[in-house]
């Protein structure tokens, strides 16, 4: 298979630490050009990835006419202006999580990407293509746990920082959309179904106005699902799967980047199983996303999952303001 050419709009720090190395070692990926605000931000991200292009814009960037592929990890309150932009200049789209402030917003780019039916977009959960997960899948369709009957997962870490962008309202930051989207996919994707009802709890930052701890309760049809996220806690994640016969639990179920990662089947104090895996899922959802171009074939998270995630998340501040639980 010939590799995707791929653009990468900022330089954004997810983007240079972590995505830009997974992808470059794809077998489908060749990123070949990078852009930022300012071309000499653009031409030192450039020399340290060993980028072939560097453009001191975005606009610059989409304009390149050899650029197949936008991988877009600018801020959340940006993600869906340039993402129509790409696809306006003819590129596909990966997008950083989450795709959009809310689901609102997310069902109106899904409208627009119907303008462009032979271009992919995606949302960039990457997550789902760690195989730890497969062999989560695999142990819960086995029969090994049961029945799920509940999940608790956390996510948080402690960042009071004024510039991040994370703490700024206006930029779409808070937990919830960083975080907190994690668990609420995660428990998505383990139940294979949405959520009923939604019961939040939020706490506001007086000072940055976004949300710095979260907790929510989503009602399934066949369990429940609890959630904690905060952006100024003690960093932790954790995901447990708890069902009538044994429990899941995961080392790192969210980023393990290159390292190894096990996860645990359980019952009572005893283990039954361990599996440790080690890969890089931006380097496999780069390739995953690459091939749905290059076969011409559906993406492998489509939007509609990415507006139910918002969906979610928009219902946890609902809750949370009404002090009531919200019907999905």
């Amino acid at each position: 298979m010939n590799k995707i050419n791929w653009g990468i709009l900022s330089t954004a720090d997810i983007a240079t630490k972590h995505v830009i190395p997974g992808m470059q070692k794809g077998e489908l990926c060749a990123i070949q050009a990078i852009s930022s605000r300012t071309e000499k931000r653009a031409n030192r991200a450039a020399a340290a990835l060993n980028i072939p292009k560097a453009y001191g814009s975005y606009e610059e960037l989409l304009a390149d006419e050899e650029i197949e592929a936008i991988y877009n990890p600018l801020p959340n309150h940006l993600h869906v202006p340039w993402t129509i932009k790409a696809l306006e200049a003819g590129k596909h789209v990966l997008c950083e999580k989450s795709i959009a402030v809310n689901a609102k917003e997310a069902e109106m780019l899904k409208e627009e990407t119907e303008k462009y039916p032979h271009l992919k977009v995606m949302e960039a959960f990457m997550y789902r293509f760690h195989p730890q997960w497969e062999i989560v899948k695999n142990w819960i369709n086995s029969g090994k746990i049961g029945d799920i009957k509940t999940i608790q997962t956390m996510f948080t870490y402690h960042n009071v920082n004024p510039d991040d962008i994370r703490n700024k309202a206006g930029m779409g930051g808070g937990g919830l959309l960083d975080v907190g989207c994690y668990c609420i996919s995660a428990s998505r994707y383990i139940f294979d179904e949405e959520p009923l009802k939604v019961m939040g709890e939020v706490d506001m930052d007086p000072d940055f106005n976004i949300d710095r701890l979260a907790s929510g309760i989503l009602t399934f049809s066949k369990g429940t699902s609890v959630f904690t996220c905060s952006t100024q806690a003690n960093r932790n994640q954790s995901f447990i799967i708890l069902g009538t016969k044994a429990r899941i639990e995961m080392d790192n179920p969210f980023n393990p980047y290159t390292n190894a990662t096990s996860v645990y089947l359980r019952n009572k104090g005893e283990l039954l199983e361990k599996k440790t895996v080690q890969d890089d899922h931006y380097t496999l959802q780069g390739d995953a996303f690459s091939r749905s171009i290059i076969n011409n074939e559906s993406v492998p998270t489509p939007l509609t999952d990415a507006i139910a995630n918002l969906k979610v998340i928009d219902a946890v501040f609902e809750s949370s303001k009404k002090q009531l639980p919200v019907q999905l």
